[in-house]
């Protein structure tokens, strides 16, 4: 749990670590400057979003691990290489969100990471005795019905972000409604 706490922490800080204002404008040039900055904000808000759930969804699913196998360490290591890779596909949304490529790498790399929890809440749910017999929210139905949508939506946008460009971006928001009916099956189901 550690080593994912200090993963998530530092891509989120790393998000970060481009919003700057240069010094020494005048009144005008720091309003410009301001301005430029709008969609490095809106990048930067959808990233603490997209990585805040995966690091609450982290821990949701190790929550009850006593033991974890090979499986579940490839597993967790390659989707924490993917959560501190979120900078880099953020800056490109942040400076060319109008270029369709940059909206398929964003897409991809947030469908991977999901897959990657997916993946793992799934290898869990089949081995319980990992989890010493108890069983978890996170390899019910519903969960992992919530996580491969979040999977399928953003895989979707990879080629639809190609043909339709930053529009693509749209599709995003159905997971707001699907995420809230999911959430509520699954809070009725615990």
């Amino acid at each position: 749990m550690t080593l994912a706490d200090g993963v998530f922490a530092i891509a989120i800080t790393l998000l970060v670590l481009d919003l700057y204002v240069p010094r020494g404008l005048d009144a005008d040039e720091y309003r410009e400057a301001l301005h430029r900055l709008l969609p490095d904000l809106g990048a930067y808000a959808l990233s603490v979003a997209v990585l805040g759930s995966f690091w609450r969804d982290h821990r949701r699913i190790f929550r009850d691990v006593r033991e974890v196998d090979g499986h579940v360490i490839i597993l967790s290591l390659t989707g924490l290489g993917v959560a501190a890779l979120v900078p880099f596909p953020t800056r490109l949304l942040a400076e060319y969100g109008d270029v369709p490529v940059s909206v398929a790498v964003y897409a991809a790399a947030v469908a991977a990471l999901g897959a990657c929890h997916l993946a793992l809440a799934a290898v869990l749910a089949k081995r319980p005795w990992l989890r010493d017999g108890t069983p978890s929210d996170t390899g019910s139905t519903p969960y992992l019905l919530e996580s491969a949508t979040l999977v399928l939506v953003f895989a979707v946008t990879v080629p639809l972000a190609l043909v339709a460009g930053a529009a693509a971006m749209w599709l995003w928001l159905v997971l707001v409604p699907v995420r809230f009916v999911l959430g509520r099956r699954l809070q009725k189901a615990g």
